[in-house]
């Protein structure tokens, strides 16, 4: 279905029409009573009218008829047009990342079940998988997605490719274990300072060499969710003497005659800066060197790494685009803007999610997400986060987190993914439907609500 037909289908369905009140959400997340969340949606948008007509597209998905752009250098990039960021297809035309994460068969018992009987094999699991996004509006996947496969479809998705280099490095020196949705490291320090670290990177970039030439991959991501700590320097400073990262780190306060009995927050977030900047230098060279076509989006930023504005200075100085898991955040507007004057760089959300009470046998005990009461709450936050991020300007695209539902019965589960109303379809590969008709009604506007928040 393309986006023309999407868009006579939302307003056909009375999905669009004039302003009414703002809606509430009832929301809350990690355990704490729920709360009213004033909640936008495209029906309580005061004064848009989608066109008539849809915006004519390229293959990738690109606006053809947008803001103009240089010629296509036949892989993606990031541009800044007048007041708004955009990525740019290959082929030169304006685009934003519509995408949904994790976009691969589950390896859980009810899964496995439920592919037997819904599939004839894995490409025909891929065929539908993404007629299912391109019928509900979105152009590509998240990280953790099933690439290859999805790569038979006829209706090809541009997507990203997610590597390890510090959790790889890391567990080939034993300095890692287990912690919910990342990789834990001891004393939360990543050894970016061990001497082996800078060799490591130029090995491991190698195997991007597979998909350097492929013009739909947007771009990389080096890790997941680094592990970044407040308390860095206190930890660095127990120890050992010759510790690498010790060594770095009195050096580094000597430089800034820093009193280390009366640090400030200023001294803590510069020093991540500076662990950052070292990690962004090694491994975004190896990429660069092994891939040099392809958008480096960094290790997906997370949790307090928000609030640290040395932090995105040194990503902006680095990353073309910067890749951030925006949780706790209900209307990211002002928070969107914020990253932008911080890093100037435009960033992507690349995590983001509501999970609903009303899905049946799930607890929604696991996972960073909001709450939400229904599947309907959960279409009206889809709206009123992706209004926020459109309207911030400084958002290229965004990544909902995730395909599938979490399985409960699978043992093997990471610790946040273990009970929880997460995908757009069920363990059953059942498609929300309510869901999905809020998050199409939205994905076919993307193109004109920019035209409409540029001019407001």
């Amino acid at each position: 279905m393309n986006l023309r037909l999407l868009t006579l289908v939302g307003i056909c369905a009375g999905m669009i029409v004039s302003a009414q009140a703002e809606v509430t959400v009832e929301a809350w997340r990690n355990g704490k009573p729920p709360v009213p969340m004033p909640t936008r949606t495209l029906t309580t948008l005061p004064d848009f009218k989608p066109p008539t007509v849809a915006p004519k597209l390229d293959q990738f998905g690109g606006w053809v008829n947008g803001p103009q752009s240089r010629a296509g250098t036949g892989f993606f990039r990031a541009e800044k047009i007048g007041d708004r960021w955009w990525l740019v297809t290959p082929e030169g035309h304006a685009f934003i990342h519509i995408g949904v994460a994790t976009v691969s068969p589950d390896s859980g018992p009810t899964f496995k079940a439920a592919f037997a009987k819904r599939f004839q094999d894995r490409d025909d699991w891929a065929r539908q998988t993404a007629a299912l996004l391109h019928t509900n509006g979105f152009n590509g996947t998240g990280n953790w997605s099933a690439d290859e496969a999805l790569a038979v479809a006829p209706q090809r998705l541009v997507y990203t490719r997610g590597v390890n280099f510090m959790s790889a490095f890391a567990k080939k020196l034993g300095l890692t274990h287990v912690v919910p949705g990342h990789t834990g490291y001891q004393d939360e320090l990543i050894p970016v300072f061990h001497p082996d670290f800078p060799k490591f990177c130029d090995e491991y970039a190698q195997q991007l060499a597979t998909t350097k030439d492929d013009p739909w991959l947007l771009g990389i991501y080096s890790d997941n969710e680094l592990q970044l700590p407040k308390q860095a320097i206190e930890r660095y400073l127990q120890r050992p003497t010759d510790d690498p990262g010790r060594k770095e780190l009195e050096a580094w306060l000597a430089a800034r005659h820093a009193d280390t009995k009366n640090l400030t927050a200023a001294d803590h977030d510069e020093w991540t800066a500076h662990v950052m900047d070292r990690y962004y230098t090694l491994v975004g060279t190896a990429i660069h060197n092994a891939d040099p076509h392809h958008i480096y989006l960094g290790s997906r930023l997370h949790g307090t790494d928000a609030s640290n504005a040395a932090l995105w200075k040194v990503a902006g100085k680095h990353l073309p685009v910067i890749a951030m898991n925006v949780y706790g955040d209900w209307t990211p507007t002002e928070t969107v803007r914020k990253w932008e004057q911080w890093s100037g760089r435009p960033m992507m959300a690349t995590e983001w999610y509501a999970k609903a009470q009303d899905a049946p046998g799930l607890a929604n005990k696991t996972g960073a997400g909001w709450n939400v009461k229904t599947q309907r709450d959960r279409a009206l936050f889809y709206q009123n986060f992706t209004l926020a991020l459109l309207e911030a300007r400084g958002c290229v695209g965004w990544h909902w987190f995730k395909y599938a539902d979490n399985d409960p019965a699978n043992p093997k589960a990471d610790p946040s993914n273990l009970d929880s109303n997460k995908g757009i379809v069920n363990c059953t590969y059942q498609p929300y439907t309510e869901l999905l008709d809020g998050m199409r009604t939205l994905n076919a506007q993307v193109y004109p609500l920019t035209t409409f928040f540029d001019h407001r």
